[in-house]
């Protein structure tokens, strides 16, 4: 398979003083969900903002490296430059114009295109079908949704953008577990659907994977083990770390996994 998206050996500063991604080599291939998994302070939401350019808004730039999307480099584009070549970021938080209505809200995802009022609507109606929720709030102010309504909103609103690209920034963060199943059943119809290729940062590692084809773990600023997302799943750092799993299948806690168990097949290690 072809790779939309690579990043090659990427260095990020912020304020030409602090090192946050220290050789950062990864890739996502075409029509396909890649997941990087990391703890809180890794360097996982700096990986996607140096993609999507929206590193300056933190006094963050891309020092060393490079970033490819189909081919070309898009390294020192303004988000507006990248958003129309089909990248298009999720944010963490779920942002939203909360004195808008949800209608408006999506609305807003198509603000940089030029095909026209028929096809925008053609794809506001889509994304009612996915979203059938949005559908009924279609006319209610944003600031008074649920969260779990708010990620649909922030997904849909990117999706009015017609995203070859989406990178997801913890979706399932604060949601209670049916929305997240049903939000992540989402994304991966949107994949299957649209073809749209995607880079998901998740701490829920369990959900992730099982839509996911390959993953990435970052730690302090570094990838330190990749594979496909079935090996993952099995391997036993991962089951103990972000599965709550141990060596022998009792779940534990978070705070009882004090650290990675490193093996020698781990990347930089």
């Amino acid at each position: 398979m072809d790779s939309t998206l690579s990043l090659k050996n990427i260095e990020v500063f912020y304020s030409d003083v602090i090192l946050v991604l220290k050789g950062v080599t990864l890739a996502v291939q075409k029509g396909s969900i890649t997941t990087l998994l990391g703890a809180n302070g890794a360097g996982k939401t700096t990986t996607l903002k140096a993609i999507s350019g929206l590193l300056y808004t933190e006094l963050g730039e891309v020092t060393d490296g490079n970033i490819e999307f189909e081919g070309k480099s898009i390294v020192g584009k303004n988000p507006e430059e990248i958003i129309k070549m089909g990248i298009v970021q999720v944010l963490e938080g779920r942002p939203s114009f909360e004195q808008l209505t949800v209608e408006e809200n999506l609305l807003v995802g198509a603000s940089s295109r030029t095909d026209g009022a028929t096809e925008i609507k053609k794809d506001l109606n889509k994304i009612y079908q996915y979203f059938p929720r949005l559908k009924e709030l279609r006319k209610k102010i944003s600031g008074y949704i649920s969260g779990g309504e708010k990620q649909m909103q922030v997904v849909g609103r990117a999706l009015m953008a017609r995203p070859k690209m989406m990178l997801l920034d913890e979706p399932s963060l604060g949601l209670a577990p049916l929305m997240v199943k049903e939000v992540f059943e989402i994304i991966e119809r949107i994949r299957i659907e649209e073809k749209t290729s995607m880079l998901l940062v998740e701490q829920n590692a369990k959900i992730a994977l099982s839509i996911s084809e390959y993953g990435y773990v970052m730690e302090n600023g570094r990838i330190v083990l990749q594979d496909t997302a079935i090996k993952l799943k099995e391997n036993e750092d991962i089951k103990e770390f972000y599965l709550g799993l141990s060596r022998i299948g009792e779940r534990k806690s978070y705070r009882d996994v004090k650290h990675y168990h490193r093996r020698k097949g781990w990347i930089g290690t």
